[in-house]
This record gives structure tokens, sequence and C-alpha cells, in this order.
């Protein structure tokens, strides 16, 4: 999703953080899916171990992304509105498209990843003065787009070890 080349508004930043937390809700109940609908067989202690890091991982993430969104000086988005956006976007797959659990969690996280990437170039791209501190908020993005990034390599590394 590429959200354009600078966030210009308190508004238009709490939108985009929005949209990150509906991510991080879908991320989490595919991982949750994966976990209900595979057997024993599939669902091995490793890819277990994946997935209830990628649903606590996502709900940290929200929390921190709501945390955000409440020092900021706007009135919410309404929540089916940024569902809507988040569906058209990136509702075009279910778990059971991708061949694969592992594959679907890849998906999920480089796209949160790429997700917190845009975000981060927008805002640094903008002269806009929010109403919150800049260098705390690309900080807190920054550590988002970190864990994703490592959950990006977590998962190819399994995958790797797979083949």
């Amino acid at each position: 999703m590429s959200v354009g080349y600078q966030v210009t508004s308190d508004h238009q930043l709490a939108r985009l953080l929005q949209i990150g937390i509906v991510l991080e809700e879908v991320v989490e109940a595919r991982a949750y899916h994966h976990y209900e609908e595979l057997d024993d067989e599939e669902l091995d202690e490793e890819i277990r171990d994946l997935l209830s890091h990628a649903a606590e991982e996502s709900a940290d993430h929200r929390n921190r992304l709501e945390a955000v969104i409440e020092r900021l000086d706007v009135d919410s988005v309404p929540f089916e509105e940024i569902e809507a956006l988040v569906e058209a976007q990136y509702g075009q797959t279910k778990p059971e498209d991708f061949d694969g659990v592992l594959y679907d969690q890849l998906c999920n996280e480089e796209t949160a990843y790429k997700f917190y990437d845009d975000v981060i170039e927008a805002i640094e791209a903008s002269e806009v003065q929010f109403s919150i501190d800049r260098e705390e908020l690309v900080a807190t993005l920054s550590a988002i787009r970190e864990e994703e990034a490592e959950g990006v390599e977590e998962v190819t590394q399994i995958m790797e070890d797979r083949e």
C-alpha cells in the first residue's frame, strides 16, 4: 500500500495508524486461523511458536499504535471506514489462498513491514508539525517495522530449514 509522498495532518496520520491497527488484527486473526485449522502433524512446535509469537506481537503493535493515536489531536475515524480500506487493499487473499501456513505468514510479515516503511517515509517527507513529537513517532514506528523485519527473517529461515 502506498501511503503517498507525505503525511499532511494529524488526521491523516491517525487514519494511517488506524489502518496499521486493522492490519495487525488481520495478522493476528490469520495466525489464530492457522492454529485452529492445522492438525497436529502440520502444526509442529516450531510453527505453533511462530504463530503464537505473531499473534502476541500483533496485539502489542496494536496497543502501541493506539497509544500514539490517543495522543493526537484528532477525532477518531469510524472503524468501519478503516476496515473497508484494509479489506479493499489487503482482503483479496485468504489464509487458504497460500501454499501453506509459512507462505501466508511470510506475506503477512512482509505486508506489515512495507506498510510501516511507507508510513515512516511519508512522515519523514512531511514538514507538518504534528501534535506529538515527530522523533518519538518515527522511533515507535521504526521499532515496529524492525520487529516485522525480524518476523520476515524468522519465517524465511524456517522455510529454508525445511527445504
